[in-house]
Formats: C-alpha cells, structure tokens, sequence
C-alpha cells in the first residue's frame, strides 16, 4: 500500500472540461474498446433494434431473422442519413432509410432502392451498413469501432477478474439470466471521468451516503470495496437484506455461494461500466459520455425471474441504490463547475484511501497516447 504520508496529484481540472481533450477521449478510448451498449433482452425478437452512441458514432443493434445480434454503423450508405431516428423500436423485415428509401437486410445487405435497377455496377455487398464487432456477455451487447478490437477475454473479462480475484466469481450470479425488474436513467451535468472516480471510491461514503453506510458500515471508514482485490464489504449485524431500511430482501441467487451471502462486491469496467453484485439482485451502470459536461447513466435492477414473475414488490432494493445514485450524481454535478477553476488549474490531490484512483488516470493517459500511435500508423 502507498504511504500515507505520500501525495499523488489529480488529473488537471481542463481533461474534464475541455472540448479537444473530450474529442480525444472519444476517438482514442471510447471507440477503441468495448462498449456495454444494450441489454440483448431488449432485443428479444427478430426485427427488434436499439441505437447507441458510442463515441462520435452511433450504432444500430437489431436482431435478423434468425435470432442473431448484429451491430452497424447507423448511416445510410446513400446520403449519410440517419437510418434509425429512434431509441428502440422493431421492423418486420429490412431497415429502410426515411430520406431515399434504400433498404437493408438485418444482415446489414443492401436489399433495395428506388432505381436500383439503373445501376447494375452497384455492389450490393460493398455498399450495405457498415459492421460493427459485437460481443454478448452477462446478458449485454459489447460493441467496439475499432477496425481490430482488442481481445474482450484480455480486456473486459479481465478486469472483472482482477477486481474479484477469481475468474468464476461473477459466474456464480447469472446475470445473463436476470429479469430486469426496474431501469431508471440519469442525466447527469458532469464529465464521464468524474463519475468513474465517484464510483471507484468510498471516501465521501460517510459524507453524503447515511442509507449505505447503514447497510455498509465498512464504508463509512472510507475504503471502498474496490480497494482490495477480492473484497467484498459485509451487511451490518443489524441489516437482513440490501434495501433502503435494511430490511429482509429476497433469496439468494441459485448459484452465489454461502461465502458472498450478506456481502457487496463491485467492479468498474472501463470505461463505462459499473457491475454492483448482490447476493439477491445485480445493479449495473451504464454510461454514455455525450459532452465534456455531460453523461447519461442508464442503470439496471436486475433479479432473479422468478421474483419478477411472481410480482414481488423490488421498490425497497431499487430505492437504495437510486438513492445513492442521485447522491453521487449530485455531487459529480457539484464538481463539474469548479474544474474550470484557476484553483484547480493544476488539479487536486489524493488521499491515501483514493490512491488507486490513480491507477485509473494512468489508464486513461495510456490508452489516449496508445490510440494517438495507431491513429499515425
């Protein structure tokens, strides 16, 4: 562990508010690595689509006809037109332009367009959508623009592994056969890094968290869960369950061990997922950057089917960590003006509890100058 007697600076407060530092960010380390962009859930039938913004780009994920998720670049190859103007939404067979009507296959092929026939040089193939890399895990849709992606097992999957310090731990909860049993998202004025350093931390726990430290009481001695590898912190000798008043929650997922019952574990997956793993329910973020100042959070309760089918109320579960949402989210917004400060030009400093924090700044320089090299061949 670092010294506490040891100072390790902060990022300087223009990487969270510069236009051209945010620009970077997007092209050199949002579009090179995966991108938690759907619940596969959500598109549970042929034809059914969902858009995302990933980066500079945004993206059309659609199920084709034989059940498959597939990704494009949602751009018409005609004009540049948008294809889906829509969040969500599902077609029957194709995904047709509103401006000229070329039309495509779920496959991403071009099918049809007006006058089509007056162009027999046209290669159908060479000019349909254009493929984006996907991958599906623990029930979501990972995509990443970049033209090789890094290896999802070295690089997602890794970095769950690292913070629960085995690679069969997150296994064990079965997200992927989760029901959804609320989603609400955030809109939250603040940079995407800010939220990252929030959630990586337990510092401002006793602070601005009453109900978490409640169900928590390790938090509120100010070292967070993701401070140690493996760790996970242990409900209050008080607490029966994780929910808003520490009351009894619901039984143990099938296959999560007597050993993580009554425990938290999270794990930041960069660089926009948070993955929040209770014995009962999973509680995962996921973040889309939009502006130097700007992140919709979008955040899944996720329970056991069967609790949903049978109409269990789950408000008690949800209402917790929306709490602590709204308190994070509300402290980000309280930081995100003063970055701009002449009093932060030069950044601030880490405690010894957020000296890991570090890790994750080092992370980004990283990656932004990894992305530059490539970018010049």
């Amino acid at each position: 562990m670092t010294s506490a007697t040891s100072l390790l600076a902060t990022l300087p407060g223009t990487r969270y508010t510069d236009p051209a530092e945010f620009a970077r960010e997007q092209q050199h380390l949002l579009e090179r690595h995966w991108f938690c962009a759907a619940r596969c859930a959500d598109l549970d039938t042929p034809g059914s689509y969902r858009t995302a913004q990933v980066g500079r780009e945004n993206v059309v994920l659609v199920r084709d006809r034989d059940g498959v998720l597939r990704a494009f670049l949602n751009v018409c190859r005609h004009r540049g037109a948008r294809l889906c103007t829509a969040q969500s939404g599902a077609v029957r067979r194709s995904l047709q332009c509103p401006y000229h009507a070329w039309t495509y296959g779920l496959d991403g092929r071009l099918v049809s367009a007006p006058n089509l026939a007056g162009m027999p040089d046209l290669d159908r193939t060479a000019y349909g959508l254009h493929r984006v890399a996907l991958h599906e895990w623990l029930g979501y849709a990972w995509v990443c623009l970049a033209p090789e992606p890094p290896s999802f097992d070295a690089t997602v999957r890794a970095q769950v592994t690292e913070r629960l310090g085995d690679a069969r731990a997150v296994e064990r909860y079965g997200v992927e056969r989760l029901a959804l049993g609320r989603r609400v998202s955030y809109d939250v004025a603040a940079n995407w890094k800010l939220i990252v350093e929030n959630f990586m931390e337990c510092y401002h726990c006793a602070t601005i968290h009453p109900e978490l430290t409640e169900v928590l009481p390790e938090f509120a001695g100010g070292l967070a869960a993701q401070y140690w590898v493996g760790h996970g912190p242990e409900f209050g000798s008080e607490v029966d369950g994780f929910t808003v008043d520490g009351g009894a929650g619901f039984a143990r997922l099938p296959e999560v061990p007597a050993s993580h019952d009554r425990r938290y574990y999270a794990a930041t997956v960069r660089p926009q997922v948070f993955l929040n793993l209770l014995p009962d329910h999973v509680v995962l973020h996921r973040m889309v950057p939009l502006s130097p100042a700007r992140t919709l959070v979008e955040c899944d309760w996720l329970y056991d089917p069967r609790v949903i089918a049978s109409g269990d109320d789950v408000s008690r579960s949800v209402e917790l960590f929306h709490r602590v949402n709204l308190q994070d989210f509300e402290a980000c917004e309280r930081t995100q003006p003063s970055m701009d400060s002449r009093a932060y030009r030069a950044g601030g400093v880490l405690v010894p509890s957020e000296h890991h924090l570090a890790g994750f700044h080092a992370w980004v320089d990283e990656e932004l100058a990894a992305g530059e090299r490539a970018a010049a061949g």
